[in-house]
């Protein structure tokens, strides 16, 4: 696996990672790193990365909405039901010491609402949360409503795992396999879909650009 890691001696980690990292292995990791954390023994982090086509099924996940599951499924911790990821997809997952940032949950959801959202509109994308959706929102092509990013979290012992995904330049058929969180009345789109070519590395540096404002917002139940 080839990473590039930013080290500074405060403050979280950042893991840049450019080739595909199986799920089970970077859930094995971030439960390993969870630990850690919690224990006073590592460092928060912010993981950066792309998986191999998978379905991954939240604690809400319902046999329904599981249509065709042509890939692996892997069932996960976090909250929420099933969702894809794939090449063209970017994930950031968040391990966080909320002991440390306000132990406010709800707060930390919105923080990374808000921190896809700002990164989004710095390419000219408008986006928005829905209360009653989980997910990022955004319009397609042809003026729907349609799901750009996915959200989802666990929060054990205070310390986060999971995070959120955005869609770059995915196979958006791969998302008819299930479900997408639950929600059938929405369709998914992606940056690329919308016309906006963004790499990899580039997407991780617009977001790290803005993670001292959502890192400052986790404060905010204080």
């Amino acid at each position: 696996m080839m990473e590039i890691q930013e080290i500074a001696e405060t403050g979280p980690e950042w893991r840049l990672s450019y080739e595909q990292v199986p799920y089970r292995e970077a859930l094995e990791q971030q439960e390993a790193r969870n630990h850690a954390i919690a224990a006073g023994d590592a460092r928060e982090l912010f993981w950066m990365l792309e998986h191999p086509p998978v379905y991954t099924a939240g604690t809400s996940a319902a046999p329904a909405d599981l249509i065709d599951p042509r890939f692996d499924v892997v069932e996960t911790g976090r909250g929420g039901r099933y969702t894809y990821h794939g090449p063209g997809q970017r994930i950031t997952y968040v391990l966080l010491d909320l002991k440390k940032r306000g132990r406010d949950v709800r707060c930390f959801v919105h923080g990374l609402e808000n921190w896809v959202i700002a990164t989004l509109a710095d390419y000219g994308v408008e986006a928005w949360a829905v209360p009653d959706r989980v997910g990022i929102w955004t319009r397609d092509i042809d003026g729907s409503e349609a799901k750009i990013g996915a959200i989802g979290v666990r929060v054990r012992r205070w310390v986060t795992m999971h995070g959120f995904a955005v869609n770059l330049d995915p196979d958006l058929s791969h998302f008819t396999g299930i479900v997408p969180c639950g929600i059938s009345e929405y369709g998914v789109t992606s940056l690329a879909r919308l016309g906006i070519s963004v790499a990899p590395q580039e997407w991780d540096e617009a977001l790290q650009r803005r993670a001292g404002e959502f890192l400052a917002a986790l404060t905010c139940s204080e």
